[in-house]
């Protein structure tokens, strides 16, 4: 009598990438990044908040370490605010990492705005590693009053 068995022509292959993945992890994690608990890696920095009410769009960004004459912020005419700068690292050069998971270096980051913007009427403010910009709507994006007449 014959003994049937189930074929699993991918375990080994299953428990392979498995065993790698964990490698990876391992490998990477010395180095900040954490594969399980960010599985999209393509996080952008520096994060931002965007929001606005009826005569002002307001951005605020996180910028722990960054100094002033680091940093430029521009607001175009096609809608687009674009914050670039450059974080020193805050170790000195020649120390071996155990984990490092704030970036250093340049960056730049452009942000579609929902709103055309005055360009002229851009406020910012660092203040305690947070960038607070504030826009002021252009006339024609603010919201219209419209009187409704009875008969």
């Amino acid at each position: 009598m014959a003994i049937l068995t189930r074929w699993h022509p991918f375990r080994e292959l299953r428990h392979e990438m498995r065993r790698f993945q964990r490698e990876m992890n391992r490998l990477f994690g010395r180095r900040g990044f954490d594969f399980e608990a960010w599985p999209g890696l393509a996080m952008s920095f520096p994060p931002v908040n965007l929001s606005e009410d009826d005569d002002f769009v307001y951005a605020e960004a996180e910028l722990p370490g960054l100094k002033l004459p680091d940093l430029e912020i521009t607001v175009t005419a096609d809608n687009q605010l674009t914050i670039k700068g450059k974080r020193e690292p805050a170790a000195p050069a020649k120390v071996e990492w155990h984990r490092q998971e704030r970036g250093y270096g340049s960056f730049e980051r452009t942000i579609g705005l929902p709103v055309t913007v005055d360009a002229g009427k851009v406020e910012a403010r660092l203040e305690n590693g947070v960038l607070t910009i504030k826009m002021a709507k252009s006339p024609a994006a603010k919201p219209k009053k419209i009187t409704v007449k009875a008969e």
